[in-house]
């Protein structure tokens, strides 16, 4: 009995739905760019982990400033009054520069302001009241806030001194601090951003629908410039 075979065709493979590496064109779906990806990847998440960790702890300090407060941050005053020199500080920028050399501390960018004399009221008459020079000068581990009343041999300071944990509040927020230190911080929120796209490249490498992962996306970003919109207005 002669039988007839029929030969079986293989299963038609069915295409992929949904995968790959969305929002990057294939040319770049594979081999060196995804390997400089990863690494561009690690090498921000490890720069903004040492970040966190000061910025963290600094920022769990300043939630719970007014309510629940840790008593952690501290600053001590000190109520002092120097004699001046002889001659005495010309003006209030050759005080103020008196002022950083005496206590040690960088007064190059103190806040001046003076008060010219005026006419003030005095035991039903008027006396003139004199010139008034007040210098702060500010730093994240001390402070300084001086009056003088031109004619005085002396000049009042009034000294801060702030301990560990509250330098840590004073840097995160960036008071005292200059430029350096500004754009220095700069980079936790460009590190931040890098970390967000590069992350969102290498994720939509899973599986997963175009339409889930561009809603995600917008979802997020909606969000975010809602928080800022909030915060802003």
């Amino acid at each position: 009995m002669n039988t007839v075979s029929t030969p079986v065709s293989p299963a038609a493979r069915q295409p992929k739905t949904g995968g790959g590496y969305l929002f990057l064109p294939k040319s770049l779906s594979r081999g060196a760019f995804l390997k400089w990806l990863r690494r561009l990847h690690a090498w921000f998440g490890f720069w903004l982990a040492a970040l966190a960790l000061l910025f963290g702890l600094s920022g769990l300090l300043l939630n719970h400033h007014e309510l629940m407060k840790i008593p952690a941050a501290k600053t001590t005053q000190q109520n002092v009054q120097l004699t001046l020199p002889e001659p005495k500080p010309a003006d209030a920028k050759a005080m103020a520069a008196w002022l950083g050399e005496t206590l040690h501390i960088d007064a190059r960018h103190a806040r001046i302001k003076q008060e010219n004399s005026k006419p003030v009221p005095w035991n039903g008459g008027q006396i003139m009241q004199p010139t008034l020079w007040q210098i702060n000068v500010r730093g994240p581990k001390r402070s300084i806030q001086a009056e003088y009343w031109q004619g005085n041999s002396f000049v009042s300071v009034k000294q801060s001194e702030a301990n560990f944990f509250a330098l840590l509040t004073n840097l995160h927020r960036g008071a005292g601090m200059g430029a350096g230190w500004i754009l220095f911080t700069d980079t936790l929120a460009v590190g931040l951003m890098m970390l967000s796209l590069t992350g969102t490249l290498l994720w939509t490498g899973l599986h997963g629908r175009r339409l889930l992962a561009a809603g995600l996306g917008l979802g997020s970003l909606s969000l975010l410039l809602w928080l800022v919109l909030r915060v802003v207005m």
